[in-house]
């Protein structure tokens, strides 16, 4: 029996995943009447694939405050459906260093009497 080589670890292939769970952001967001001008709360949570390899500082990953920020950000202005919010941030995201993949997922706590509500994009460079 032929034992497979193993890769060099230096020529490795490597995905880091950098991830923001579950932040609580109030948001302009929805296309009813009663909802406009009116700051509604959602939770979002962003995983992001970056493909630079090993990470030995931050210059080499994204930082989570930087995902943070883009989508409180996006949560000032006014954006009718979380499909739109989720897809706008996923495409900041994938401005970012090395990003190859931004999973966005947006939950609409009180959109529903009974449930959750929510969405989720995946966009890839």
């Amino acid at each position: 029996m032929t034992e497979t080589p193993r890769p060099d670890p230096k020529q490795a292939q490597c995905l880091t995943s950098v991830r923001v769970r579950d932040l609580p952001l109030l948001a302009d967001i929805g296309i009813n009447p009663d909802e406009i001008g009116r700051r509604q709360p959602l939770v979002i949570s962003v995983e992001l694939k970056l493909s630079g390899g090993r990470v030995d500082g931050i210059e080499h990953t994204v930082d989570y405050r930087r995902i943070a920020q883009a989508a409180e950000d996006l949560a000032a202005v006014h954006i009718p459906l979380i499909e739109t919010f989720a897809y706008r941030l996923g495409e900041q995201c994938l401005g970012f260093r090395d990003v190859v993949e931004a999973r966005i997922s947006i939950d609409k706590p009180f959109a529903l009497t009974r449930g959750l509500a929510g969405v989720e994009v995946v966009l890839r460079n």
